[in-house]
C-alpha cells in the first residue's frame, strides 16, 4: 500500500462521504473514488459499502482505519524526528517535552531547573496539552519526551522511568456538604447526586458512553465542577492549582497515580538521555 492511498482511505473512512473527503484532501472526487477502488482490488477485500445514500465501513475497512491511522502516524513521526535530529547535528539540539496542563507542575519546574544546570544542556520547549493528549503527541513524534500518569496513560511500547507516586482526591464545588469530611471512599464519590464523573477522550478522540460531561482540559473540567455539574477524582498534586470556588477531599481507596518520564525506545538523543538522568536524580 502507498502512503497516499492510506491517507485517501482514512479521509473517506472518517468522513463517510466521498465529496467531503475529496474537499478535505483538496482533490476532485473521481480520482479519489478510483484510488479507493484500486486499493480494494489490491487487497482483495471490500473496504466500504456504498449505496446511493450512504457510505459505511465493512469489518475489513474498520480494521484498516485503525491500522492506517497508526501507519500514517508512524510516517509523520519519522518525518518530525528526522528533521529534529538534523537540527541537533548542526549544533542546535533541542527537546520538546509534553505534559498535561495543570499536572505535575512542581515536579516539572524542578526538572527543568535541574537539567538547565547541567553542562551542555539543550533547550527544552514545554508543550502543554489537554487531558489524554500527551501520550499521542509523544507517539506521533511531535514531542521527544513526556510526563505520563499511569494508570490513566498507557506506556506499552515506550521506555519509562518512574519519578513519583501519589494518592488521589475528589474535587467538588466549594461549599458542598462532603467538603467538610476528612476523607471519602470511591463508593461515596460515585454515589454523589448530580455530580457525575467526567468522560475523558480516548486516543482516537472519541468518548466512552456515560452520563458525565465530555471534558478535554482542566480549565473546562474545573468550570463544570464549580457550576455543580460534575466531580472528578484527580492526583493529589492538583490541589496546588485549584480555584477558590473548588474544594478537594482525599479519597482513601482510589488507585495511586504514578508519574513517569517517557520517551521512544529507539531514541539516540544525548540531550534526551541527559534530561532523563536529571529526572531520575530528583
Amino acid at each position: 500500500m502507498e502512503t497516499r492511498e492510506l491517507r485517501y482511505f482514512v479521509a473517506v473512512a472518517e468522513e463517510l462521504h466521498f465529496g467531503r473527503a475529496a474537499q478535505r484532501l483538496g482533490i476532485a472526487q473521481p480520482p479519489l473514488s478510483r484510488a479507493i477502488a484500486q486499493l480494494e482490488r489490491r487487497l482483495g477485500v471490500a473496504l466500504l459499502e456504498r449505496t446511493s445514500r450512504i457510505v459505511a465501513l465493512t469489518e475489513a475497512g474498520s480494521v484498516l482505519l485503525v491500522e492506517g491511522r497508526a501507519a500514517l502516524d508512524a510516517v509523520d513521526a519519522a518525518d518530525r524526528r528526522t528533521r529534529r535530529a538534523a537540527l541537533a547535528a548542526t549544533g542546535h539540539p533541542g527537546l520538546v517535552l509534553v505534559t498535561k496542563a495543570g499536572a505535575s507542575g512542581e515536579l516539572l519546574s524542578k526538572l527543568l531547573d535541574a537539567y538547565a544546570a547541567e553542562p551542555g544542556a539543550a533547550t527544552v520547549d514545554v508543550l502543554l496539552c489537554g487531558i489524554g493528549e500527551q501520550e499521542r503527541l509523544l507517539r506521533d513524534g511531535r514531542a521527544d519526551v513526556a510526563l505520563l500518569h499511569p494508570p490513566f496513560d498507557t506506556t506499552a511500547g515506550i521506555d519509562t522511568e518512574e519519578l513519583s507516586t501519589e494518592g488521589q482526591l475528589v474535587v467538588l464545588p466549594a461549599g458542598h456538604p462532603h467538603t467538610r469530611r476528612a476523607h471519602l471512599r470511591m463508593a461515596d464519590v460515585t454515589a454523589l447526586p448530580g455530580l457525575p464523573m467526567p468522560r475523558w477522550p480516548r486516543l482516537d478522540g472519541t468518548y466512552p458512553d456515560g452520563p458525565g460531561p465530555q471534558v478535554r482540559d482542566s480549565a473546562q473540567l474545573y468550570q463544570l465542577i464549580a457550576l455543580g455539574r460534575a466531580s472528578a477524582v484527580l492526583p493529589a498534586s492538583c490541589r496546588a492549582n485549584l480555584r477558590r470556588d473548588l474544594a478537594a477531599v482525599p479519597v482513601l481507596d482510589a488507585p495511586r497515580v504514578t508519574t513517569v518520564i517517557a520517551w521512544p525506545p529507539h531514541s539516540r538523543s544525548r540531550a534526551l538521555a541527559g534530561l532523563v538522568r536529571a529526572a531520575t536524580r530528583l
